[in-house]
């Protein structure tokens, strides 16, 4: 097996670089990992045994509020109980059974949807409470306004507004994984995963050649079988002729997702917030409450830029001593933009930390901004900044890329990337079901 990164590192969006400055570790793109923790095939794979470490901070995430206090998802169920109050209960039932049954959950969520299942009364389930939107689910389930904050940031991971059908399916998976496998981060960055998926490959055999840009699949015209982890657009120019019309225009039909606009911040000291809360939690989630939140990914939806965006921010050197020098710290720090945007959100996104955190912008040393032009530059994979593989709305969520899914009109052709099922996320399983599909069609 050959594997061609087209950049000089491998990882993709699965990085880690010196954003900053010298001796700050940056993860590029993904940062905190529940789907890489609680993916079916990693879990499968001995990456421990390659050096690959997680590190749980106390609580997976903190959602600070404006009187001061944070509300924080617990990992353990049942403290997550105790500290919801009167939601305590409820959330139980809506999240307690997806995450006491998550392997079998996971199998059957984190892959194409099919008539039959090995477990149709979970899926079903989890059917009656993912397709609903956030809005709805939360505002059925829960009478605390702090409850539904937290519950709208966890479903705002979707890129979709929090009145469409399907928000609420992340706000319920994103929760049972936090309380089945948590929400870790990787010891010395996201590259960690990449370096033990490389060291794997290569024990088996695999070789990897990096800065090995393929614009045209003819040049790999003695293999048996190409799987690309490209999106609809980088597959249409590479493998030209190849396809057929029919399956080109499906193709030119998809649909890509809103993007992102990024800050990684080399710190002076550990985030100043008011609610001590926060310092228990390697993800934080800032944009106060559950109608603040929908108005922000609303307008984002809409085209608009939010003046007061759902920023995501992560802080792995609280817990990862690796990540910087002593003394010092790392952030990152994201909000959801229109695809392609060129609009400055700097301010807006920092004004949403201070509000959390004064005398945050007096701690940074420096900074280091991607817009959704320049987080394509890094990774072509990230189309107008667009981080989740196309737009995640029923008709790509059932139909992703096309109704062929990983196959393409080629039979030495498959697509592996997040624009196949189940989407984005670093968790391995859109390559390997187009893999289990082509080794299928070869006999294997």
């Amino acid at each position: 097996m050959d594997v061609f990164e087209a950049e000089p590192q491998p990882g993709g969006a699965a990085r880690t670089l010196e954003l900053t400055l010298p001796g700050f570790l940056h993860d590029f793109g993904s940062a905190v990992y529940p789907f890489a923790a609680g993916s079916p095939f990693f879990s499968s794979l001995p990456l421990s045994n390659h050096g690959l470490e997680w590190i749980h901070s106390p609580c997976p995430l903190a959602h600070p509020l404006d009187d001061g206090t944070a509300i924080t998802l617990e990992r353990d169920v049942r403290d997550a109980e105790s500290s919801l109050g009167q939601d305590g209960r409820a959330w139980r039932r809506l999240i307690g059974p997806f995450a006491e049954r998550w392997s079998d959950l996971s199998s059957e969520v984190l892959r194409p949807i099919r008539l039959f299942s090995r477990h149709p009364l979970l899926l079903a389930r989890f059917g009656l409470v993912a397709f609903p939107s956030a809005k709805m689910l939360a505002g059925f389930s829960f009478r605390r306004e702090r409850t539904k904050a937290l519950f709208a940031g966890l479903a705002a991971h979707s890129f979709l507004s929090l009145d469409e059908a399907l928000s609420a399916a992340f706000g319920v998976l994103l929760g049972a994984a936090a309380h089945a496998v948590g929400w870790p981060i990787p010891r010395c960055g996201a590259q960690s995963i990449t370096k033990a998926l490389c060291s794997h490959l290569a024990a088996l055999g695999g070789e990897i050649t990096t800065s090995a840009r393929i614009d045209s699949l003819t040049s790999l015209a003695n293999y048996d079988v190409t799987l690309c982890d490209v999106t609809p657009l980088q597959l249409v120019r590479m493998a030209s002729s190849r396809l057929s019309t029919t399956y080109t225009r499906q193709l030119a039909k998809y649909r890509y997702g809103p993007g992102a606009f990024k800050v990684d911040y080399a710190l002076s000291q550990p985030i100043p917030w008011k609610a001590a809360e926060c310092l228990r939690a390697a993800t934080v989630h800032l944009g106060g409450s559950a109608a603040e939140i929908a108005a922000s990914e609303a307008a984002m939806r809409l085209g608009r830029h939010s003046e007061r965006p759902f920023v995501l921010l992560a802080q792995p050197s609280l817990f990862d001593a690796t990540r910087a020098p002593a003394g010092k710290h790392t952030a990152w720090a994201y909000c959801h933009v229109p695809n392609g945007s060129d609009f400055d959100m700097l301010e807006a996104l920092e004004a949403q930390i201070e509000r959390f955190a004064p005398g945050f912008r007096d701690c940074i040393l420096a900074r280091r901004i991607f817009s959704p032009a320049a987080l394509e530059k890094m990774d072509a994979n990230l189309i107008g900044g667009d981080i989740s593989g196309g737009s995640l709305d029923i008709t790509q969520f059932l139909f992703r890329p096309t109704w062929r899914h990983y196959r393409t009109s080629a039979k030495d052709i498959y697509l592996c990337s997040s624009s196949t099922p189940p989407g984005a996320g670093v968790h391995g399983m859109c390559g390997y079901h187009a893999a289990r599909m082509a080794a299928s069609r070869l006999g294997i």
